[in-house]
């Protein structure tokens, strides 16, 4: 059980970190309005996405949220991580920018089995 906990807290802290970095450059980076502009999205996706991926991180790190709100942050990450694989696939981009959130994906996965199996026992 303890195995499983560490993996819980490993995999649900790398998320988490990924999802506050990737905050930090969606509002703070030059660059990544150029990179939604390649993949085709408009720029207040950027915002929105922005926006979201700050409050999924908290909802997931902070140990207190409820676990319905916890879900909802796994669901939203799910879609976004999957659909970042997509679009980065879609347009040809090369495999580099396709593996990072395939990575994050499998991590999101690992947290969301461990969180079930650790914090809500089922």
């Amino acid at each position: 059980m303890k195995a499983l906990k560490i993996t819980y807290w490993i995999t649900t802290g790398l998320v988490v970190l990924g999802m506050l970095f990737s905050f930090y450059n969606y509002f703070f980076n030059p660059a990544l309005k150029d990179a939604y502009v390649h993949v085709g999205f408009p720029d207040w996706f950027r915002v929105e996405l922005g926006i979201a991926k700050l409050l999924g991180a908290l909802a997931l790190g902070i140990p207190i949220i409820p676990a319905r709100i916890k879900e909802w942050a796994y669901a939203g990450f799910f879609i976004n991580f999957f659909s970042a694989f997509l679009s980065h696939y879609m347009i040809g981009d090369p495999v580099s920018n396709q593996i990072t959130p395939l990575v994050l994906l499998l991590l999101l996965v690992v947290s969301y089995v461990t969180f079930h199996k650790v914090i809500i026992k089922k």
